[in-house]
């Protein structure tokens, strides 16, 4: 992502003219190769998008990425369901909280989906034969009568229309009190944690039943509870290691070699304070929404209201970069407070070399960072310029000084248009942005200009 890199192009959209709250996307994750993107909205639908070798002409449904291929529209399927919990009379909502890709082992393809309670594995296959010539039943499934077969025949396969087949394998339920916020697949690809606001467990893929706690913050008494866990991650090559994020801005790295419950951390990362800054919404802007590891396991990236910061994992006494996401909103966090913007949780993404970050902001914007020069660019995500193939122009907050043509005053942004969830695909520079009920795919290279 240099100074002579082109701008970004944005290559097709899914765009619904009516919003309802079922349809608002509110987790977007890539499987390992990139070739299939997930999307889970407040509603409990997944929906899959497969990347083609081959461009098959555009539709409604097809995400076109140029030379390198298209995603269509792979398989959409109902992952959960309203549920209501009678114990303490409280009603569990449909909605994805997160979606994870297992690694392929096999022709198939697994998926964990989780919202405030139950996660599922889910098994993704293809068919494109079906068996003929059973010898009890007829082409209609239905039962022959016994008396009537004077001879037996070999069931042969047949070919027949691709059919995606997806069924669940597991369901993981009862594991949590609290809401779950987090699930990540561990290395060993044989288990994964799952993460509420006071607790961590961890899970074996082929037990549902139980699961072990490694984490547990819930104090005896209730009224001393000071923080809760927001985000938790495995270490993309250590199995033994995970990192989980709390509401006081704190990163807490734990070591499973050294202790069954790891409330005891190996490492605790924090910002000192500035204590002539402190003020009403200090605690609540520093809350870490999103951790990350990068790809080579050496730094951490988080997100907090107002700034990415990146940490890494050999210095603990403070972040070794700071980036500066919206800093004009400093001044408007008692208006922010009073509509309830202040608790959004912006996630954010690295690039597969490690390179760039990128994370989400209002008004449909949202901004990458190059690491080497620290310089952002601002770009928007909106349906005027959703046009395949356009060049998305960058976009400026306008704080003050010399106005340009084209800049945002701070006062005309709209705080329900809200880039939270995105995803980075794993070695080519494609992303997937979520805004709110529409998907936006993105390719190429971005121009860094200074904001």
């Amino acid at each position: 992502m240099g100074e002579d890199a082109e701008s970004p192009k944005i290559n097709h959209t899914f765009l619904r003219d009516y919003v309802t709250e079922a349809d608002v996307i509110s987790t977007v994750e890539f499987n390992q190769t990139g070739d299939l993107l997930a999307t889970g909205d407040k509603g409990g639908r997944v929906v899959i998008f497969q990347r083609e070798t081959e461009s098959k002409g555009e539709s409604e449904e097809v995400v076109d990425c140029g030379d390198s291929g298209e995603y269509n529209v792979y398989s959409t399927f109902q992952s959960h369901e309203p549920d209501f919990d009678y114990l303490k009379s409280l009603e569990i909502e449909e909605k994805i909280n997160k979606i994870k890709w297992l690694s392929k082992q096999n022709a198939a393809h697994f998926l964990l989906s989780t919202n405030d309670k139950t996660i599922k594995l889910w098994k993704v296959s293809e068919r494109d034969k079906r068996p003929e010539g059973y010898n009890l039943k007829d082409e209609e499934g239905h039962l022959k009568d016994i008396s009537t077969i004077t001879s037996l025949q070999v069931p042969v396969l047949r070919p027949t229309d691709l059919m995606v087949d997806v069924r669940p394998r597991r369901v993981f339920s009862n594991g949590h009190t609290y809401h779950v916020n987090s699930i990540s697949v561990n290395s060993d690809g044989e288990t994964y944690l799952s993460a509420d606001d006071l607790r961590i467990n961890m899970w074996h893929l082929g037990i549902t039943d139980r699961s072990f706690n490694i984490v547990d913050i819930k104090p005896a008494n209730m009224e001393d509870l000071t923080e809760v866990i927001t985000a938790a991650e495995f270490h993309p090559q250590h199995c033994h290691l995970f990192v989980y994020s709390s509401s006081k801005g704190t990163l807490r790295l734990c070591d499973m070699r050294s202790s069954a419950l790891c409330d005891k951390h190996t490492k605790l990362f924090e910002e000192p304070e500035d204590p002539g800054s402190r003020s009403f919404f200090s605690e609540i802007i520093s809350s870490v929404s999103d951790v990350k590891f990068s790809h080579s396991g050496r730094y951490l990236l988080t997100r907090d209201y107002l700034t990415a910061k990146v940490w890494d994992l050999n210095m603990d006494k403070g972040p070794v970069e700071t980036y500066q996401v919206h800093e004009y909103l400093r001044s408007k966090l008692c208006s922010l407070y009073e509509n309830d913007c202040i608790f959004d949780k912006f996630e954010c993404v690295w690039n597969s070399s490690d390179s760039v970050i990128m994370t989400g902001a209002y008004n449909s914007f949202f901004q990458m960072f190059d690491r080497e020069t620290g310089r952002g660019v601002t770009l928007e995500a909106w349906r005027e310029s959703s046009k395949p193939r356009a060049v998305l122009r960058t976009r400026r907050v306008y704080t003050g000084g010399k106005r340009r043509r084209g800049d945002v005053g701070v006062d005309s942004l709209d705080f329900s248009k809200k880039i939270l969830h995105m995803a980075w695909h794993p070695s080519e520079n494609i992303i997937a942005i979520a805004a709110t009920n529409n998907l936006y795919i993105f390719q190429d290279r971005v121009n860094m200009e200074t904001q």
